[in-house]
């Protein structure tokens, strides 16, 4: 990377699923930036220092402005060159999709963390009454592709690259339950994207980034 370029600098770590969605909407839009990947049981002091909530992604900017939440960095490099109409569906509007992010990073996210990490979770409800409130939801996902490919008409657009990742670590869990549940399209629309070009382009390993070392261009 060019010694002289002043890149965003982008906290992220691999797996997560916001970070993921950032580095989705990062990829597309063109914009580079300096890719930090985070080890969190071990979290750097450059990255509390910019963010204490300390949690991944959050972007930094070349005048030191700090973006904390993933889809404000989705937005932040989407206004910036949305060359795919991300936040131009094809059907509704970005309202509606942002109304449709916000029921995954609420209730969806919060059946999802007890699904997947029953024993991180001090509660009497067993693990059986998440899975069935998350399911209920990702059946709503099912009936909004009977018409179309994706979540608003033909295409990706915003609220598919957001709510893909999170979708893929709940049909991880236990991915044959996934697979027989009565929610075909939804299977095969998280299948296309996983197996989609852009995808493979953001996941590519990096080594745990510590102070001093060389920068790392991403984009």
């Amino acid at each position: 990377m060019d010694p002289q370029e002043a890149l965003p600098v982008l906290y992220s770590f691999r797996r997560c699923p916001y970070a993921m969605r950032a580095r989705l909407a990062l990829r597309v839009s063109g914009q580079a930036c300096e890719i930090r990947e985070v080890v969190l049981r071990d979290k750097p002091a450059a990255l509390l220092a910019a963010s204490p909530k300390a949690t991944v992604p959050v972007l930094v900017e070349p005048d030191g402005r700090v973006i904390e939440q993933s889809l404000d960095v989705m937005r932040w490099a989407l206004e910036r060159n949305d060359p795919e109409g991300w936040l131009e569906p094809a059907r509704d509007t970005l309202d509606d999709m942002l109304a449709l992010i916000a029921q995954n990073d609420g209730a969806f996210k919060f059946h999802l963390d007890r699904y997947k990490y029953p024993n991180r979770y001090l509660e009497s409800e067993p693990g059986a009454v998440h899975r069935e409130a998350g399911a209920a939801w990702l059946v709503q996902l099912e009936a909004r592709l009977a018409s179309s490919a994706c979540l608003f008409g033909p295409r990706p657009a915003l609220a598919d690259m957001a709510i893909a990742p999170f979708v893929r670590q709940w049909a991880h869990v236990d991915p044959g339950w996934f697979a027989a549940q009565p929610w075909p399209r939804l299977v095969e629309w998280l299948a296309a994207w996983e197996a989609s070009d852009l995808l493979a382009s953001v996941m590519e390993k990096y080594a745990p980034w510590q102070a001093g070392a060389l920068p790392v261009r991403f984009g």
